[in-house]
C-alpha cells in the first residue's frame, strides 16, 4: 500500500533531486523510496555494543576486587 508524504526541503535540493531523478528515467517517489527504506533499517546500536571495549578491566590485585568478587563471584 501506498501512502502520500509531506516533506520540506530546501528549493535548491529540490531541484537538484528532481533533475537527478529525470536523468534516471525515475519519478522523484522512486528516487526517494530506497533512502527512506535505508534509514527505516538503520538500528541503533545496543548499550552493551555502544560500551564494548571502552573500559579496562580491574586489577585483580586490588581490595575492591577482592571484595566484589567475594561479594558477586
Amino acid at each position: 500500500m501506498k501512502a502520500r508524504i509531506t516533506v520540506t526541503v530546501n528549493a535548491a535540493l529540490l531541484a537538484r533531486a528532481r533533475a537527478a531523478s529525470r536523468r534516471r528515467g525515475q519519478s522523484l517517489s522512486q528516487a526517494l523510496a530506497p533512502a527512506l527504506r535505508e534509514l527505516a533499517e538503520e538500528r541503533e546500536p545496543s548499550f552493551a555494543e555502544r560500551w564494548r571495549g571502552k573500559f579496562r578491566p580491574g586489577r585483580r590485585r586490588s581490595a575492591r576486587y577482592r571484595r566484589l568478587a567475594q561479594k558477586y563471584l
